[in-house]
């Protein structure tokens, strides 16, 4: 061979979709929040509408319209028969305004993040180099709902809506019956109580939170209905005793703080509870291998940014509570991403 020649590049092992699926996936987030904030899909759910009326309702050209539609379409959120754009199911479950399980307040949250002066890679490397939460300049998220009831309203209504799917789905996975009160630790908007106390009538609950978030969750309470037997009570998870009760539930709290925070909450619990009282952990799991899911790993990703937490597999949540005591320590899927794991108090 002529020294001078180069050297044959080989064909590539192995084609490139799974890049280009993860940069399409970026793609499609954006024009989800597009999609919410030009109102698409209120839009839709009206009746099923052609491209033409689409560009006329939304004021925008044909072909960015088509665009949007086409990434809607593949997402799953649109569907298309006979020339006229429809919602499918989950869009119209979780996207349209009205719904007790409307995204929306989440997504104006997520909008109003890539409209920070400094973006959120710039904000996530900060993040990796120090370890350390980056919201609001790093002065710690519930720090500063404590104090700032125009911070902590808007995250505790978008947590609502996100939260109320799962909040109808757990209680059917355990028989409640023979319990009396649920205490709902850090329960933001009361979701987990409205929905387990609609499931099982004999149940009453406090929701615990902050002062600002529970000003929130009394308005979801009231809403409901079921004023008569869920309360608030501001009360502070790390310092102040928790009130009687044979029930303890926590919905993604754990994935807030680090393992010894968990630790001390489960001990807390236990020493809480009466003997037959229950422990109900609530959370987005990964597997035991920690491969996945890409959507815990994803959640994983926003403790980083948000908090001091992170993600648990169901063999790690269960291997607090058997340290902390329990017995009859199981792990149960409920919805979607969504499982329980539960312990028994001797």
């Amino acid at each position: 061979m002529n020294p001078h020649e180069g050297r044959a590049i080989p064909r590539p092992q192995t084609d490139d979709r799974r890049l280009r699926d993860i940069i399409a996936g970026y793609q499609g987030y954006q024009v989800l929040l597009l999609a919410h904030d030009l109102k698409l899909f209120p839009l839709l759910a009206e009746r099923p509408r052609t491209l033409a009326e689409v560009c006329e309702s939304l004021e925008i050209a044909r072909r960015p319209a088509e665009a949007f539609l086409v990434v809607c379409t593949a997402l799953g959120l649109v569907q298309c028969a006979e020339g006229r754009y429809t919602l499918t199911p989950v869009a119209d479950t979780y996207l349209v305004p009205g719904r007790p399980t409307f995204f929306g307040d989440r997504l104006d949250m997520l909008i109003a993040n890539q409209q920070q002066p400094v973006g959120f890679l710039d904000r996530l490397k900060q993040a990796a180099r120090t370890d350390a939460s980056q919201v609001y300049g790093g002065a710690g998220l519930f720090a500063v709902h404590a104090q700032d009831p125009a911070r902590a309203r808007p995250f505790t209504r978008a947590m609502h809506g996100v939260s109320m799917g799962p909040a109808l789905a757990w209680p059917d996975a355990l028989d409640l019956a023979g319990h009396r009160l649920m205490l709902d630790l850090g329960g933001g908007s009361g979701a987990h109580a409205i929905g387990a106390t609609q499931r099982w009538p004999s149940l009453h609950a406090i929701v615990v939170d902050l002062a600002p978030v529970c000003a929130v969750a009394d308005e979801y309470i009231a809403a409901s209905g079921l004023q008569p037997r869920i309360r608030t009570l501001v009360a502070d998870l790390w310092q102040d005793p928790f009130p009687p009760a044979d029930l303890h539930f926590y919905s993604s709290i754990y994935h807030d703080w680090p393992p010894e925070k968990g630790q001390f909450l489960t001990r807390k619990s236990f020493e809480s509870l009466p003997p037959g009282g229950r422990l109900i952990i609530h959370e987005m799991l990964y597997n035991d291998e920690k491969t996945g899911p890409l959507a815990v790993a994803g959640s994983a990703i926003t403790m980083l940014h948000s908090t001091e937490g992170q993600q648990y597999s169901g063999r790690e949540l269960a291997a607090m509570l058997t340290d902390g005591g329990f017995m009859d320590v199981k792990v149960r899927p409920t919805f979607g991403y969504w499982s329980i794991v539960t312990g028994r108090k001797a």
